[in-house]
Formats: structure tokens, sequence, C-alpha cells
């Protein structure tokens, strides 16, 4: 049998490059016709929760809890990294074409990455919450939603403390319960829990029955009947309490007095809150945009793209194509609102959500803070 010449073997060598190269040029006409959607774009709509898509995740069910709580099953993507019991995500939901970003603790209990994993957040709706309300009134199973990786330090150490107090108000249960559920190794809980009246408990038979089997000693106060709580009440309600790692959501009342409660006692590092923004972006029409690094303030209409609003303004601002294909515009929204001038969606970052933002296709709608 005759061997191949050196030549013959570099030119097989080089037949999976040249394949390669004509697949991403084929690829970049492909871009081009289907401006202003990419391909990905198209895929999207076929397989929106595929690998390396932006994150998102499919309502596969939708359980009341009670009156005014529901919890949602949800399938996310494939580029999902899972969580820890007590973390939060953050979930972006387009009412009236508006994308609204929300966070919510994840109550499930962690499971194996791969095609079949669901996680679960439960949403209480409250007065003139516009997204609690879309999401207990409207959500359905096959809804798309938004995603972030999950994140926050609510959670517990590795190791299981020996002593453990939870105090939870409303919904503020939800890390709390998905601690429960995932650490059945934490040796010793004491587990107040708070609400206007004894109908507005979520998980009240789970909580109920870990407390009948000892798992937790359980005390449940209702508003209605106890009043508010009163920390100072803990001396007899959990006599131990200083022995034990504290872990309290709820309100931001309930927030503010555990911190200065504990901290007049010294203890300070025993305690651990969680606490969601409060912040709420109202999007409109142009508006001014805030470039952080040169502290440059430019009003713009909603008609004028940000990279030609900052260009105008004598801003250096990153670009490629200007017409949303490469990327190369794009920079960080610390807050504020942007509107899609092809599709005219509207997106809003709360301080702190640093969302990317490609400034060729998107006018200001009412405000943002952009990091370039």
């Amino acid at each position: 049998m005759r061997r191949p010449t050196s030549s013959g073997a570099a030119h097989g060598a080089d037949t999976p490059r040249k394949t390669t190269s004509l697949r991403a040029s084929l690829w970049r006409v492909a871009e081009a016709l289907a401006t202003p959607l990419v391909p990905a774009d198209y895929l999207d709509l076929f397989d929106p929760l595929r690998e390396g898509a932006d994150l998102r995740g499919r309502i596969v069910a939708v359980t009341p809890q009670t009156r005014d709580a529901v919890t949602l099953t949800i399938k996310p993507g494939r580029s999902w990294r899972g969580h820890l019991p007590g973390q939060y995500i953050r979930i972006g939901v387009d009412i009236d074409g508006v994308r609204h970003w929300r966070a919510y603790s994840v109550n499930s209990v962690p499971e194996p990455l791969g095609k079949d994993t669901t996680i679960a957040i439960t949403v209480k709706a409250i007065t003139d919450g516009l997204v609690s309300n879309h999401l207990v009134r409207t959500a359905r199973p096959g809804t798309l939603v938004m995603l972030d990786q999950a994140t926050g330090d609510f959670v517990l150490p590795q190791r299981a403390p020996e002593k453990v107090l939870f105090i939870s108000a409303g919904s503020g249960i939800t890390p709390i319960i998905g601690m429960l559920r995932s650490r059945p190794d934490l040796p010793d809980v004491t587990h107040i829990h708070c609400s206007p009246t004894q109908a507005d408990v979520i998980f009240a038979a789970e909580l109920n029955e870990y407390g009948r089997t000892g798992r937790t000693a359980y005390l449940e106060r209702h508003d209605d009947v106890h009043g508010m709580l009163n920390l100072a009440d803990l001396d007899h309600l959990v006599p131990d309490w200083r022995e034990r790692q504290t872990w309290v959501c709820g309100p931001t009342g309930l927030l503010d007095a555990a911190e200065d409660f504990w901290s007049a006692a010294g203890l300070r590092g025993r305690l651990t809150v969680e606490r969601f923004r409060p912040t709420i972006i109202e999007p409109g029409e142009g508006g001014s945009i805030t470039f952080l690094t040169s502290d440059t303030v430019v009003d713009a209409t909603g008609a004028t793209p940000i990279l030609d609003a900052g260009e105008a303004a004598g801003v250096l601002m990153p670009s490629g194509c200007r017409m949303g294909i490469c990327m190369g515009c794009v920079v960080t929204m610390r807050q504020g609102a942007v509107r899609d001038l092809r599709t005219g969606e509207i997106t809003t970052a709360e301080p702190g959500d640093d969302l990317p933002v490609q400034t060729c296709i998107n006018a200001v709608a009412g405000s943002c803070d952009l990091d370039l």
C-alpha cells in the first residue's frame, strides 16, 4: 500500500479548517441577510433553552399556595449552573412590551444539572406589585421567562451549625423553606414564622409537619392574634437565642429591627439577613443618559441610538457594525431603562443588576446609567 506523501497529509489536515472557515463565512452571510434578526434569534424561536442562548426558563407548573401566592416550577435553559439553598434568582418578565426584572428566592432542593432539571420559586402578589400580580394571576405552564444565575449570601455554611434560629415573615419564608428542604442535617432548629393571618401562611402544612415530627421547634405567630413580633420577646420565646446562628428574612422593618437588636446584644456576627432592592424604574420616552466613566450626562430623544447620542457629546464609545450584529458596542447598564429600536421592547435595570446593553440599537427610555 502506498503511503500518503507529506503534501497529501498536509492537504488532509487542512480540510477541516477549510470546512470550518466555509461554515463561518456562510454564517456571516446569513447574519447579514437576516438583519435585524440574526440566525441566533431564529434558533431561539425553536430552542430557547439551548446551550449558549441567553438564559431563559419555561414555566412547567403553577401551584397555588394561598389566596395570593403561587409556586412556579421552572425548567431552566441548559446554561443554568445550579444554586445553593437560600440563594435567589432574578426573573425577567415581559408585560405590555416592557421587560421587568424581579428577584425571587429558589425554594426547591438543588438537583443534578441536566435536561430534566427544574427549579421553583414562590411569588406572593403584593399591593400595586406589577410583576408579582402578573405572575400570580396570569402565569401559565409554557410561559417563557428570562433568568439570571443564582446568587446571594443568605445560605447555610457547609458544616451544619449546632444551633439554628430562623425568623421569617410573609414571603420571607421562601429561602428558609429551601434550606429546610435541603439540609436535613441541621441538628437543632427553632423557627419563628409571622404572617398577617393564619390563612396567609405559605407552606403551612409543610411547616407544621416539620414541627410535629420534631424536625424544628416551630412557632407560628399571626399579626391579627398575637400582634407584630417584638424581638424583645425572644427571651421567653427562644431562651437560648444568643447561642444560635440566626437567619432572618422578611419585610424591611423586621430586618432593620433584627440588625439593631443583635448589634445591641453584641452578637451581630451571628445574624444573617436577606434584603432585596426596592428600587422601581419607571420607563419613559427619551431622557437622560449618564456615562459613568466620564461623568457625562446627555439628553436624548427616544429615537436616537445611545451610541449616536454618546458620540455627539464627545464620549469615546465602543462600536462595530452599528447594526446590532457584532456586539462590539455593548456596555453595562447599572440602572435605568432602554428601548430596543427594532422591536420597541423596553428593558429595565435596578441598581446592582449590571445588564449588558447594545448601544447601537437601543435608545434611552426615561434615564439610564451606563459604564463603558
